[in-house]
């Protein structure tokens, strides 16, 4: 896992989230890592987001991130349009990116939640192979 890239760490993110939501910003990226052990993650402080993937850079290899908002937690998908939501959580209207909203610890550990990494980080590893 590379934390501390030029732009920040995880640190940084948990300070721009309030109190009631950086359980959840750390709930998701103990999920995260459990799912994915040696993630790559970029943290970009002005845009308060950690991205997650399989390689540094951002549309091409990261499937994910967790984003700070004033009432809640964005964990987006880079390429979410293309998953399969049958929980119906992704929200947006992009050609690719989609978001899921979280509030608390329960919502970001929900199976459907699970299994929506599961199948971002899939996509991403099948599209970087040659």
């Amino acid at each position: 896992m590379t934390a501390k890239a030029a732009h920040g760490d995880f640190g940084d993110v948990l300070t721009a989230a309030g109190k009631d939501l950086k359980p959840v910003c750390a709930s998701l990226r103990r999920t995260l890592a459990a799912l994915h052990p040696g993630f790559v993650e970029v943290v970009w402080v002005r845009q308060r987001i950690a991205s997650y993937g399989i390689g540094p850079r951002k549309m091409s290899e990261h499937y994910a991130y967790i984003g700070v908002q004033r009432s809640h937690v964005n964990l987006g998908f880079y390429h979410g349009a293309s998953l399969r939501d049958p929980g119906r959580l992704l929200e947006g209207t992009g050609k690719r990116l989609r978001h899921v909203k979280l509030r608390t610890v329960a919502e970001a550990s929900r199976a459907a939640v699970v299994t929506l990494l599961r199948q971002a980080r899939a996509e991403r590893e099948r599209k970087a192979r040659p």
